[in-house]
């Protein structure tokens, strides 16, 4: 067998096969986008520890904000024309995937899924549009893993709801024209309900959260509100209790799996290509079987991924995905990218450690999705919770 033998990209059971023309051509069009607008600029940005702003309007034009939502100027794709679209935007970078992800499954969707259809007519067309940016509010300083035992409270008073408190790590905070914010209305979780905060509100602030070595091209933020003001017509009616934002949740996770399978391809391919090329003891190190065998550890969870991903975007198209199924691909496919990552630096060696190629850029950007929408952690115990009936939290 000689090297123009070697396989062609990622999809050695053929998974293309499975896949529509419409489909295809998501996939198709989201590459090229990247290609020509997001290569091009993102290692700038990682390096500067800037959002590419000007990506958004790119992005608006071919339907990736809101994408998997129907009406109101969304695409309306499949979900698995929407989780293509997604993992070639993390092939790219997961800050660039993080933007999409938030403003579509975090932000619009729980607009669309639970609000009135004058806040749905409000928002969800110039969010499409690019033209408003949101932020998903529910992370505090001292409450991830455990969003109900938030301490931001909704007061009411008369015709208004007033809040107070904090919401920590949020991505598009400081851009974001509206905040979807979960707060307590009373001393549980059930109490909890969902409302739109407009920037500039008095007593609302925005903060950059400073010094990340990994995300660096998303913008992440701290909120704060100090007896915010919200109108009743701001609250989202048909959210309650700690069940809304967690299906927000799981609209995020889905296009998480996909992404970091996205984040795995790059990985994976940027190691392949140094090691045919990167010469030692006379022969490229991809002819060393220590090589080899790192390369088909790569390949072998990156095809498990895709076929993870198929079937669970087959799944949420047919109405049968649950959060265990989301819980086990998001557990899965991230951890295989971080693993991934990390083996695609070591065949690199030193060169795994600078920006001229995307490995490193990745594996610090995996370090934070294995932690964010669900650690590692949290969603083995959700396995574990569906397995035996017992919960461990």
């Amino acid at each position: 067998m000689s090297k123009n033998d070697a396989l062609q990209g990622t999809d050695l059971f053929l998974l293309d096969d499975l896949l529509t023309e419409d489909q295809i051509l998501v996939r198709r069009s989201v590459r090229s986008l990247v290609q020509q607008r997001v290569m091009p600029l993102i290692k700038e940005h990682f390096r500067a520890g800037r959002f590419p702003a000007s990506l958004i309007g790119p992005f608006a034009e071919l339907g990736l904000l809101g994408a998997n939502l129907s009406g109101y100027g969304c695409a309306g794709m499949d979900p698995i024309s929407y989780g293509l679209a997604l993992q070639e935007l993390e092939r790219a970078d997961s800050g660039v995937r993080s933007f999409v992800s938030v403003q579509g499954a975090l932000c619009m969707f729980p607009i669309h899924a639970f609000g009135s259809e004058a806040q749905k007519q409000r928002w969800l067309p110039p969010m499409a549009r690019g033209e408003v940016i949101g932020c998903f509010g529910l992370t505090e300083p001292d409450f991830g893993s455990d969003p109900g035992g938030m301490r931001t409270t909704a007061r009411r008073e008369g015709d208004e709801w007033v809040l107070n408190g904090s919401k920590m790590w949020i991505t598009n905070g400081t851009q974001a024209g509206v905040a979807v914010v979960w707060a307590k209305t009373g001393p549980d979780a059930d109490s909890i309900r969902g409302f739109l905060v407009e920037r500039g509100a008095p007593g609302f602030t925005a903060r950059e959260i400073e010094g990340k070595f990994s995300l660096r091209a998303s913008d992440t933020a701290e909120l704060a509100f100090q007896d915010v003001r919200v109108p009743e017509s701001s609250r989202l009616p048909g959210a309650a209790g700690l069940s809304a934002p967690l299906k927000c949740l799981s609209q995020a996770r889905y296009g998480i799996a996909w992404g970091a399978t996205g984040a795995a391809i790059a990985c994976f391919e940027a190691a392949r290509d140094y090691a045919v090329s990167r010469v030692q003891f006379g022969k490229p190190i991809a002819a060393f079987q220590l090589t080899q065998q790192k390369l088909a550890s790569m390949l072998t969870e990156i095809v498990k991924s895709q076929m993870l991903n198929l079937r669970l975007g087959q799944l949420k198209a047919a109405g049968k995905a649950t959060p265990v199924h989301i819980s086990f691909a998001k557990r899965n496919n991230v951890a295989a990218a971080l693993e991934i990552a990390r083996t695609a630096r070591s065949i690199l060696g030193a060169n795994g450690i600078v920006d001229e190629y995307p490995v490193i850029r990745h594996l610090l950007n995996l370090e934070t999705v294995v932690t964010y929408e669900g650690t590692h952690e949290i969603h083995t115990l959700a396995l574990g919770r569906a397995i035996t009936g017992l919960d461990a939290f």
